[in-house]
């Protein structure tokens, strides 16, 4: 578990770093803000006090992803180096079967040091921002607060839609959840069909994990229940985000259809 001040140093090196190359780093906040205590996924690395350095590791269920940084002014010394090696061992011990390295897209500092170890591009993931625009509510599909009943039907749409296994899966969705999130079951008509998770930090609000089974897909059901969501949360006054991988085109078409556009990008690359 992080403390707040380092929290606090860890934004402060954000900040830095994002100011020397301008890019945006995917911390995941709402994470490094509730670490369970018996895990360890932060490495920091101080010099003279300050916070020079620091990776942080995502686990979501057999797939954990890195993300890093170093302050601009001690750069070329080794210290992501050593903090890279540092999580990797930590990364091994937890048997984790798919490791994802997660750069900003413009970052030259990112590139140059994925040159020097092995891994290769796996896949682009663009953050979008949703456009005002008209929408019109629809009563087909609704949203309804997920309860403990909803567990298998949450565990399939994490194996059926994410690429999990069913083991990892049960571990995953017993997990505590955040305070500040809402889980929500997507109801088309009478039928629990998909879920979505909606998160409100720092003044914005983010849609995470949006899934529908498999043998909805393909009837509007996604479309109505983001619409719906969408409607609900611009009401609250909040900016609206959510992040797609590139390569799913469906997805992107629906997301553009609604209003969302892309304001920039990560790259993930696989070891």
């Amino acid at each position: 578990m992080l403390t707040s001040k380092q929290l606090l140093d860890i934004k402060e090196l954000q900040q830095a770093c994002e100011a020397n190359e301008s890019f945006e780093l995917k911390l995941n906040w709402e994470m490094l803000n509730e670490r369970p205590e018996n895990e360890t996924n932060d490495f920091l690395h101080y010099e003279d006090g300050q916070l020079v350095g620091f990776i942080a590791l995502y686990g979501f269920g057999n797939k954990v992803e890195l993300c890093g940084m170093v302050h601009p002014e001690f750069r070329r010394k080794g210290i992501f180096t050593e903090l890279y090696h540092t999580a990797l061992q930590a990364v091994n011990e937890r048997g984790f079967t798919q490791i994802l390295l997660n750069a900003p897209s413009n970052s030259q500092s990112a590139k140059k040091f994925l040159q020097t170890i092995p891994c290769s591009y796996a896949f682009s993931e663009h953050q979008m921002k949703w456009e005002e625009k008209d929408l019109s509510e629809n009563e087909e599909v609704k949203l309804r607060l997920s309860t403990p009943d909803d567990f298998e039907l949450e565990v399939q749409l994490n194996v059926q839609c994410f690429g999990f296994k069913e083991d990892e899966a049960r571990e995953y969705n017993r997990r505590p959840r955040w305070d500040m999130d809402q889980y929500y079951i997507v109801m088309s008509g009478e039928k629990s069909v998909g879920k979505m998770r909606i998160s409100r930090t720092d003044g914005e609000a983010w849609i995470y994990g949006f899934a529908i089974l498999p043998e909805y897909q393909g009837q509007g059901i996604g479309r109505k229940a983001l619409t719906n969501a969408v409607i609900k949360e611009h009401q609250t006054g909040f900016p609206i985000f959510l992040e797609v991988e590139a390569k799913n085109a469906n997805a992107l078409r629906l997301y553009e259809s609604i209003g969302f556009r892309a304001y920039h990008s990560q790259d993930y690359y696989e070891k």
